[in-house]
């Protein structure tokens, strides 16, 4: 009998390990400066992810295409049962494969996994394809707190219970 070889696929979904920091901090930098500016609050989660959000007990995902880095988002521990999906980018040229459905697919049954009660996030009205892409997956807006972020005017959460 002949011996099976299956490619991997062209899109995957990795946890994040530092050889992956300089992409996490890219990634973000490239869509933040974009539309925005880069804040204190982005400089030090993005130059310290093991430290700001995975020792903290939160987890980074990477988006891989042909082997590539081409995405990112990060869940932030925040209490008990409570993440923040946080830090989602996905590089122009890889913009409608789907990266960051699977990406946040991929977060929210990892937070579903570690007992998590809610998943909040907090965006701008602006990028409207960002916030119908958390629509579709099921997050409603809610009232917005003070934000450590200026450029933040909208929060949205998904109820896991």
């Amino acid at each position: 009998m002949p011996l099976e070889y299956s490619m991997p696929s062209t899109i995957q979904i990795v946890d994040f390990n530092p050889f992956y920091a300089k992409a996490f901090y890219d990634l973000n930098h490239e869509w933040i400066s974009k539309y925005f500016v880069m804040e204190e609050a982005d400089e030090k989660s993005l130059r310290d992810p093991q430290g700001y959000i995975i020792n903290k007990g939160g987890l980074i995902l990477m988006g891989l295409f042909h082997g590539e880095t081409v995405g990112t988002c990060a869940l932030i521990k925040d209490g008990e049962g409570v993440f923040e999906l946080a830090k989602m980018a996905v590089t122009p040229k890889a913009q409608g494969l789907h990266i960051g459905r699977l990406l946040a697919e991929r977060a929210i049954e990892r937070a579903r996994k570690a007992g998590a009660h809610k998943i909040y996030l907090v965006s701008n009205r602006s990028l409207t394809k960002a916030l119908s892409l958390y629509t579709k997956l099921g997050f409603v807006e809610v009232p917005m707190p003070p934000s450590i972020y200026a450029r933040a005017d909208i929060k949205m959460e998904l109820d896991l219970t």
